[in-house]
């Protein structure tokens, strides 16, 4: 069944050590050269893809800032508007509120001026009546333009304040 061979045994170390040899000059240099050159590659990417990150991170929080700044800046403008807003409003009442005093006192100003106009045509009508009427009353012939005048200075006399 087993039988161990001794000149079998030393011929396959002497071809394994013989094997192993050939292979460390031939094969394993090149093959931890290839390790090592792959290990530095892996280790350089890793550190670019730490830096990569923070890079990354730096411009994260960079974009935060400019973005509360930018919203900042949107309230204030937004606030501004509306103070604008408020002012021009605050204007177009305060103008239309003069616009209505002043066609207040110019309705107000045309009313007097009607009603003075009126009590001179009142006066002129009741200075005549008085005329007639004084005319009537002594039965005269008196110059009308005479009593005109009298009728005219009683009435400034007696005009209202």
């Amino acid at each position: 069944m087993l039988e161990i061979n001794p000149g079998l045994i030393f011929w396959t170390i002497v071809t394994f050590l013989a094997m192993l040899f050939i292979l460390s000059k031939v094969a394993w240099k090149p093959l931890l050269h290839a390790l090592t050159s792959r290990e530095e590659q892996i280790r350089t990417a890793l550190l670019e893809a730490e830096e990569a990150q923070a890079e990354a991170k730096k411009l994260l929080e960079e974009n935060k800032r400019q973005l509360a700044q930018a919203e900042a800046h949107a309230q204030q403008a937004m606030r501004e508007g509306r103070e604008m807003g408020e002012q021009l409003k605050a204007e177009i009442v305060e103008k239309a509120h003069a616009s209505a005093r002043s066609m207040i006192d110019q309705a107000k100003e045309e009313i007097r001026r009607e009603k003075d106009a009126a009590l001179q045509e009142l006066r002129g009508e009741v200075a005549d009546l008085a005329v007639t009427a004084a005319g009537k009353i002594i039965d005269a012939n008196l110059d009308v333009n005479k009593h005109r005048q009298l009728v005219d200075n009683v009435i400034k006399d007696i005009r209202p304040s």
